[in-house]
């Protein structure tokens, strides 16, 4: 029983990360405030891993680690835009045939 509860929570949490984030807030976000930094475009972040890897690192906890890795000139990541960039890697993946205009 205490599995069914523990599974259910876990998963409303996740649940309720995709229902605020919004790939195109990510992709907005992404082009004020990591395109420069970065000095790439955000089809070449987000091409950096497929679907499934940008999920294992969200997952994980290390997309803001993962975006300072891939662009070490962006010094400190927003803590309340990591859903959002989430949502806009994982939309643009390597693997996933989408191609996004910034």
């Amino acid at each position: 029983m205490k599995r069914i509860i523990v599974s259910s929570l876990l998963a409303l949490g996740l649940l309720s990360t995709t229902v605020y984030a919004d790939v195109a807030k990510g992709q907005k976000l992404y082009s004020k405030k990591l395109k420069k930094p970065c000095g790439i475009t955000g089809a070449k972040m987000a091409s950096q891993h497929t679907q499934d890897e940008w999920e294992t690192i969200m997952e994980e906890g290390n997309l803001s680690s993962e975006i300072k890795k891939i662009c070490p000139n962006v010094k400190e990541v927003n803590e309340k835009f990591i859903p959002h960039y989430y949502d806009f890697f994982y939309e643009y993946a390597s693997d996933s045939g989408n191609v996004p205009s910034c």
